[in-house]
Order: structure tokens, then sequence, then C-alpha cells
């Protein structure tokens, strides 16, 4: 294949996402949400939105007939995640039937603390199936179209799982985050030359063949990309602090607007061998900038440049 040809490929594949992710506004916070609940964690959810737009994206050329686009986005992620939880040898559950509709969710049960507890109680579609239902509102027919099952499976199952929430209420089962890790001399190196602007600094530090990503941004795969690329313009002259989110250790990137420091970036990387090997960026994400900077403490940044999340 040509540069040319890659370059006009490439072109076009930017200009498909922008419309795509127009496409997708108004319900993509939801689906995000949607990924942390189902597999009980806002990491592994994160990762399940993403893997999620990759494989929607590419794979819409495959629908011949008219799409639901939010039930197709869906429908995505809870097979990417079910294939996922397949490979693990985790078990998926079987749905039995009941064909008498539901009961509303009764004010007894607190529905954020049912959030939180369904990981750990329930198999991956039984997980699918509470949040379509009861969270997100689809129809009947709707999920068992999405999770491979009938509409009477999908009353039945939904009435034992909130049978079940009951009977657990008062349980602590809650995200239980990791004990801080040691301090990485590397990284806080990183740290230091990123508050100091020093590039250079940054530069040293970081492998020859660093995986150097921004999430469903871009890709930088080698230290002469990343000089060449994302740093080729300097640092954005912010003040960055290390922090604990969810059970990760990660560099929190904050912006000074008017007296208030606001979520820019959250990055993480990985070290071997003293070089910084894998570097993680956070700064395309909004829904999970959004919801990190909440868990924080700090409002996140939504307008930033080439970015405007306030339009």
């Amino acid at each position: 294949m040509s540069q040319s040809t890659t370059k006009t490929l490439h072109a076009l594949s930017i200009e498909l996402r922008q419309r795509f992710d127009e496409e997708i506004r108004d319900f993509s916070d939801g689906l995000w949400k949607y990924c942390r609940y189902l597999t009980g964690s806002p990491w592994d959810g994160e990762d399940l939105f993403q893997e999620t737009m990759l494989k929607a994206l590419g794979g819409l050329y495959t629908r011949w007939q008219p799409t639901n686009l939010k039930s197709y986005l869906y429908r995505t992620a809870t097979n990417a995640w079910i294939d996922y939880c397949r490979k693990e040898k985790r078990s998926l559950g079987v749905l039995g039937e009941e064909h008498e509709p539901i009961e509303e969710f009764s004010d007894s049960l607190d529905l954020e603390e049912a959030l939180e507890k369904l990981y750990e109680l329930f198999t991956p579609r039984q997980t699918a199936v509470f949040l379509l239902m009861e969270i997100f509102r689809f129809k009947a027919e709707e999920v068992a179209s999405i999770v491979k099952t009938t509409p009477g499976a999908v009353y039945a199952t939904t009435r034992r799982m909130k049978t079940k929430l009951k009977e657990n209420k008062h349980d602590d089962i809650k995200y239980k985050p990791k004990n801080a890790p040691q301090k990485s001399k590397v990284i806080q190196a990183y740290l230091n030359a990123f508050n100091d602007g020093d590039i250079e600094g940054m530069l040293s530090l970081i492998s020859d063949h660093a995986h150097y990503e921004a999430s469903l941004g871009f890709l930088e795969v080698n230290k002469d990309e990343i000089r060449e690329g994302s740093l080729a313009y300097g640092l954005p002259g912010h003040h960055a602090i290390q922090s604990l989110l969810w059970g990760k250790p990660v560099i929190v990137v904050l912006a000074e607007l008017d007296q208030c420091p606001q979520v820019h970036d959250i990055q993480y990387q990985e070290v071997e061998n003293g070089k910084i090997v894998y570097h993680r960026s956070f700064f395309f994400r909004k829904e999970f900038i959004v919801a990190a900077s909440k868990e924080l403490g700090y409002a996140p940044q939504l307008n930033k440049p080439p970015l405007n999340w306030t339009e």
C-alpha cells in the first residue's frame, strides 16, 4: 500500500469517526456507564467502551438492514464482554423463562447500591439483562435480542435478581481499591520533568520502543514518533500530580482556570528496566474524564482545544 493511499484512508477514517461520534453523542455517556457496571470496574468498563467503539465502527458495514444505532452499540458491548468472560472460563449463566411482566424497581432497594453489587452477585448475562431492563429501559424484546434469549427469560431473570438484591441489601459488596503501591523513582522523575516543562528530561525516561497511546485519539510506537508527534509542540504548561484512581496509580494533569484546577488529562505508565515502556492518556475520553474528575473531587476541563465538550 502506497503512502498516499495510507494518508487517504487515514483521512477518510477520521472523517467517518467524527461523524460516528456525532451520531452517538446522546447516548455515549449511558453506554460508558453500562460498560462500567457490566464489568464491575471503571477501568475494565473503559476498556470495554473503547473496544465497543472500535468494533461498532469497524463492523457497521455488515449491517445491510436499517439499524437502531443505540441497540447496535449495546449489543456490541454485551457481545464483547460475554466473549471475554467465555475466554476467561467464567460461567455465563442460564436464563430461565417466566411470562409475567416484572414489577417496577421498589423504593426499598437503593438503586446505586444495587449497581455496585451486580458484578459480585450475578453472571455476565444476568447483569446485562438487569442493566438493559432496569437502568437503560430497553423493552424485553430488545433485551432478549441483545443477550440472545427470550422475553420470558428476561422477565424471570430480572424478577429473581431483584429478590436476591433485596436479600443482600445490607451486605457490603463494593469496589475495594488496592493498596497504594510503592512510588516509582522513574515516574517521580517523569512527573518532575513534566512540571518543569523539560521535554528532553521526559524523553530520557521513555524507552526507544515505548507504546504511547492516547485512547481513541492517536497511537505512537517508538520514541521518534513521540518526539515528532505528541511532544512536537511542547508541553501544555499545566501542573501534574500523582493520585490513586479506582485503585490504580495515575498522573492527573490539572489546568488552572480562574483559580480553579480542572482535570485536563489522566495518564498512567508502565516501567520496565528503568524505562517507561507504556504510556496511556485519556485526554480524548470525555465520559472517562468526567467520571474520574468526580471521583477525584475536581471539575473536568470540557473546553481544551482541539476538543470542546461543551457544545
